[in-house]
């Protein structure tokens, strides 16, 4: 079993059961997906782009990526209906906290400067999104394969209803908030 996974069930769904007054363990909120985006706006010029993107995502998450179309032309941004435009995964279950435990321990604290996460990231419903500038704090990535830098957004879904119980579910796991 995951560390993380063993480290929710056994010290905060008993501790936030306690502080929200939940009368039930089904009623403590967990993490239901992560979702990790990344947006390849230049694949409109040059298509393999795309391609790199889908490799860098396949590496970090250890999932193949699908990729995301544009909705509808704008003939601004040039670009054509169908065309693809980026690509996402949705990690749940043990990929989930594998990544989640990559991600605290060993990718954000290689962020250059790094004073914790911000505490207004929140949507108001209990899921939390979090931008990174660049691929390379992930360890899997190679920085003589990179084609081009490029960040991504991790949005953490959970079944929380506020903000508040979010984010004691969240800096419970660890993830570091800006003090």
């Amino acid at each position: 079993m995951n560390r993380l996974k063993e480290k929710y069930l056994k010290e905060i769904v008993p501790s936030l059961k306690e502080k929200h007054n939940y009368s039930s363990v089904m009623e403590v909120p967990k993490i239901d997906k992560i979702v990790v985006n990344i947006g390849v706006g230049d694949a409109t010029t040059n298509s393999k782009l795309i391609d790199a993107a889908v490799n860098d995502l396949s590496l970090i998450t250890g999932q193949k990526p699908v990729i995301t179309r544009a909705k509808k032309s704008i003939a601004g941004f040039k670009l054509r209906e169908g065309q693809p435009i980026g690509c996402k995964v949705t990690l749940r279950g043990d990929n989930m906290y594998n990544f989640l435990e990559k991600l605290i321990s060993i990718s954000l604290p290689r962020v250059k400067d790094f004073r914790g996460v911000s505490k207004k990231s929140f949507d108001g419903r209990g899921n939390y999104t979090l931008g990174i500038k660049e691929q390379l704090i992930f360890s899997e990535i190679v920085f003589d394969d990179v084609v081009k830098v490029r960040g991504m957004d991790i949005v953490i879904v959970t079944t929380a209803k506020t903000n508040e119980e979010a984010y004691d579910l969240l800096s419970g796991i660890g993830i570091p908030f800006k003090k």
